[in-house]
């Protein structure tokens, strides 16, 4: 698994939206970019959607991407194939990236284990958090620790976050074979 301190590895991706997006230029045009692995089926991602468009949303003009990939096996989990993510993201409206990680080589070189599993870079590329969106999937309003956010506020701080790493926790990641 990636760990604190380390340079988040490189990757190339299709997004549902016909572009490719690429780690370097993210961290090129942003301050920070938050990858979190995902899907379309899990519940718990189907809970935290609105938080991660809401995070999105409330960090874009900090210079801040949010980029969901979803790296399910998409034979054995056609809900989670290309077309199924094109719809789930129009359905949504999605204000980020949804991107598909076919060869799940970018969820391997993260260690990724669930749906969401979130990752912190700053502008250099190098990890700064890992873990849970928040401590609370299920209700919103009960959320008593902020971690994705509170460590997004201490990185544009020039800090560093008070939890690095908190349990993923969701639906694991479907992988091949």
């Amino acid at each position: 698994m990636l760990e604190i301190g380390q340079k988040g590895p490189g990757f190339a991706l299709p997004g549902v939206d016909g572009q490719t997006y690429d780690l370097e230029h993210l961290l090129t045009a942003h301050r920070a970019v938050v990858v979190i692995f995902s899907c379309n089926h899990c519940p718990y991602v189907r809970a935290w959607e609105g938080r991660m468009m809401q995070l999105q949303d409330d960090y874009r003009a900090q210079g801040v991407a949010l980029v969901a990939i979803n790296a399910n096996d998409a034979v054995r989990y056609p809900d989670d194939n290309f077309d199924a993510m094109k719809a789930r993201a129009r359905e949504m409206n999605f204000n980020f990236p949804y991107l598909r990680d076919d060869s799940q080589d970018t969820a391997r070189q993260y260690g990724a284990t669930h749906t969401p599993h979130g990752f912190l870079l700053d502008s250099s590329g190098t990890l700064r958090y890992r873990g849970a969106i928040d401590d609370n999937y299920d209700d919103p309003d009960a959320v008593q620790h902020h971690y994705l956010r509170d460590a997004l506020d201490s990185v544009l701080a020039g800090e560093t976050p008070t939890h690095q790493t908190s349990g993923a926790v969701g639906c694991t990641i479907k992988w091949v074979g």
